[in-house]
């Protein structure tokens, strides 16, 4: 009797200790998960979600707010100042995504030739620019087009004497200047990515497609293009996002709005809705206008993506 006791005592503990066994094997997952699902809830997700509350409400103080339901969105959408940002946001992304994406590629060709010399060093300093960041670019940008020492008006001038070019007044000329000071700015941040992906190519294909006898160019969009066709595809879809952000760049050069208010961009009028204005719903609900515009601008490319790595 003692021993069936004993015995139905020891399988009584062993199933206990398989049970506590059964549950830490599911917990230990989520335990080691659980400092970044603290830190992405306190600093993530908490403020995305007060952001949502506070694109409702209308502030007259840090304390002080009332509920509006969708007044900001329906201001937003009547306030023609908000449509001429979107419109240059959209202009600048376009005309970047225009150049950028043209030019990384021909750089990244270009260094990936087996007979260009000190192709390290053109690497580096392709590169450098991007590491050197919107401020500085916009300072550099402003004694560039100075409107008589500037080194590019100065260069413009042994060509065309009488040309006297203000870049600060002139719309055309100002957007101009913004995009050159972007595409110095990430050209070679391009050219880094389409680069490794040139390398990544098969050299059999490259052979193959020889002895059949095709022709450089039909190399090139035969085999480079479809081979280097994701890389293509992220640097449009992380250009996309970038352009549709832009704020410091046309804000430090312009100092102020641009001519004809070239330099109001979306982030812009957030950030005067909420600094200026002191209206922190109102940059809340511009916040999550733009939110949907990157949503809907990236999406076909992310589906486009996927398809093609398929």
């Amino acid at each position: 009797m003692n021993a069936d006791t004993e015995s139905i005592s020891r399988q009584s503990a062993a199933a206990r200790a398989s049970l506590r066994r059964s549950w830490r094997r599911p917990l230990a997952p989520y335990l080691f998960l659980l400092p970044f699902l603290l830190v992405f809830a306190i600093f993530f997700l908490t403020p995305l979600l007060q952001s949502v509350v506070m694109s409702v409400r209308s502030y007259s103080g840090p304390r002080e707010s009332h509920f509006v339901g969708t007044a900001h969105y329906q201001y937003l959408l009547q306030d023609k100042l908000f449509w001429v940002a979107v419109a240059n946001t959209v202009s600048y992304t376009l005309l970047f995504l225009l150049f950028q994406v043209p030019m990384s590629l021909a750089l990244a060709v270009a260094l990936n030739c087996v007979h260009v010399r000190v192709r390290t060093a053109l690497r580096l300093a392709m590169l450098l620019p991007f590491l050197a960041g919107n401020v500085l670019a916009a300072m550099l940008l402003t004694l560039l087009v100075a409107p008589r020492q500037g080194l590019i008006n100065r260069a413009i001038a042994l060509v065309w004497p009488t040309a006297e070019l203000n870049w600060k007044s002139d719309p055309w000329l100002a957007t101009a200047a913004i995009v050159l000071a972007v595409l110095w700015l990430t050209v070679g941040w391009g050219m880094m990515y389409l680069l490794a992906a040139l390398q990544s190519v098969s050299r059999e294909l490259y052979q193959a497609a020889e002895v059949d006898g095709a022709s450089a160019w039909q190399r090139f969009r035969h085999v480079t293009l479809p081979g280097i066709r994701p890389v293509l595809a992220y640097l449009v879809l992380v250009g996309t996002v970038g352009g549709l952000q832009l704020f410091e760049l046309p804000y430090l050069f312009f100092e102020g709005l641009g001519p004809r208010l070239r330099g109001l961009t979306v982030m812009q009028y957030l950030a005067l809705s909420g600094f200026a204005r002191s209206d922190l719903g109102m940059a809340a609900a511009v916040g999550w206008v733009l939110v949907l515009m990157i949503t809907l601008a990236t999406l076909p490319q992310i589906r486009r993506m996927r398809r093609g790595l398929k």
